[in-house]
């Protein structure tokens, strides 16, 4: 008759055996699932059982493209402004409001670990006697990429907006590069969705250099970067020969990547905590199935020792 193994006890070569239809056989699946399906309830009840998303630090590698768009504000009245781009479409729209500034830029890499750190950017503007910048506005744009999970490259920009009631001489600003997240990265693969020129530098149109039009399409993607924390000082009191300076410095630093994990680390990580509560459950349960089965609490039938055979026994009765 089949039947299962209640409790053995291998010091005295004994085992209890009972029907697979019986009540100590109904109360050890009954011991057994209480042992592993509730540690799997409070593990999934207690939330964070599945891994839904995971994070590391990288930090990115970033590149200046030498790409520049900059409007200054003269005054309040339409058509009191001077501009200037890389973009040589740009420039034929600006007629005698182009100005072209003097550029010097330079990417320092302080900790020598083959990426860059940060940007010295600094732009100088010829003004008029009579010409008084009171805001400017500016983009920058950079070369993104990460590489430790998936490989993950993008155009971004640094937009960079500031005006004051009193005329300046000098805006100088210092902040970082960050990275802004609307959307999980993928742990691996290749992502170049986004590794498209942020101003459409080839069009003949106005609308596309529209600053209002350019910051909406970029704040549509899901991935992009922010000049964060530039803390602008404005100075005032300009010489009537001096130009106008934009000095401003943009660190490079080291980034919390968000992303989506694979199936093997979800099933790791889910697995640690299944494993921690089950180790209690079975210390618990297997205490109470001692118990039970040992001091023969339920009806069982037990069968017959099976007793080891003496090997110098054996040989002198196949002797006689």
């Amino acid at each position: 008759m089949a039947g299962v193994d209640l409790f053995s006890h291998p010091a005295l070569y004994t085992r209890y055996r009972a029907g697979l239809c019986s009540a100590a056989a109904l109360a050890l699946l009954l011991i057994t699932a209480l042992t592993y399906v509730p540690p799997l309830l409070v593990a999934y009840r207690s939330h964070g059982f599945w891994l839904k998303q995971s994070a590391y630090l990288e930090q990115p590698t970033v590149r200046f493209r030498y790409e520049v768009l900059f409007v200054a504000t003269m005054g309040s009245g339409p058509g009191s402004f001077l501009a200037w781009s890389t973009f040589p479409a740009f420039n034929r729209l600006q007629e005698d409001r182009l100005r072209v500034p003097l550029l010097s830029t330079r990417e320092e890499d302080k900790n020598q670990d083959g990426k860059m750190d940060q940007l010295h950017f600094k732009l100088e503007l010829p003004l008029r006697p009579a010409e008084h910048v009171v805001g400017i506005q500016l983009i920058l744009l950079f070369s993104y990429q990460l590489y430790r999970m998936s490989t993950f490259v993008m155009q971004s920009m640094a937009f960079l907006q500031f005006f004051s009631p009193v005329p300046g001489s000098q805006l100088y600003v210092n902040g970082d590069l960050k990275l802004n997240q609307r959307q999980l990265l993928n742990h691996c693969g290749l992502d170049t969705r986004y590794n498209v020129s942020v101003v459409n530098g080839t069009s003949p149109f106005a609308s596309d250099y529209d600053l209002a039009n350019i910051i909406a399409a970029y704040w549509d993607r899901n991935v992009t970067t922010v000049f964060s924390d530039p803390s602008p000082v404005w100075m005032t009191g300009r010489a009537t020969d001096a130009p106008f300076i934009v000095n401003a410095t943009i660190h490079y630093p080291v980034e919390v990547i968000l992303y989506q994990p694979g199936f093997w680390e979800i099933i790791k990580f889910a697995w640690i905590q299944y494993v921690s509560i089950l180790l209690i459950f079975l210390w618990v349960f297997g205490r109470i199935k001692t118990f039970l089965f040992q001091n023969q609490v339920l009806t069982t039938i037990p069968v017959s020792p099976v007793l080891p055979v003496s090997p110098v026994l054996s040989y002198k009765q196949h002797q006689s």
